[in-house]
């Protein structure tokens, strides 16, 4: 084979790959971005255990994943922003402009959260950009 060919077979799978996470349309089966405190959350933090557990920073994304949703598992009430989530309630919380919103949070070690929106990305490489955020956090 020849040099510049192999060069070509060798390219073409990446930039196909790249062209398709720019150019084909987000899709997500939920708007709903959940976050849960597990049970025990209250007890741990009474003995000592400062562990977060959620996130101090969590990002949002309008017409995508636009929505925060927290599940209380916990077996006492538990406090985010205005609202006391009771054991075994959930709590929806829609955005829809791009904003940053600072809550008060007893299920966060700080006693804080922050939860930024973003604008819904618009452009191929705001596309990609975006699937590679939202991947590299799964994992």
């Amino acid at each position: 084979m020849k040099r510049r060919t192999w060069w070509f077979v060798a390219a073409l799978p990446p930039l196909l790959a790249l062209g398709w996470a720019g150019l084909a349309p987000i899709e997500l089966s939920t708007r709903d971005k959940l976050f849960e405190i597990p049970k025990g959350t209250y007890a741990r933090r009474r003995a000592g255990d400062l562990v977060d557990i959620l996130p101090s920073r969590i990002t949002l994304t309008i017409g995508l994943d636009d929505v925060l949703l927290l599940r209380n598992l916990d077996d006492v009430p538990q406090q985010f922003g205005p609202t006391i989530l009771m054991p075994g309630q959930s709590f929806r919380l829609p955005f829809e402009r791009e904003s940053e919103n600072r809550f008060e949070c007893t299920a966060h070690s700080s006693g804080q959260m922050l939860v930024i929106v973003e604008a819904e990305p618009e452009w191929p490489w705001q596309k990609v950009r975006w699937r590679w955020h939202h991947w590299s956090q799964r994992g």
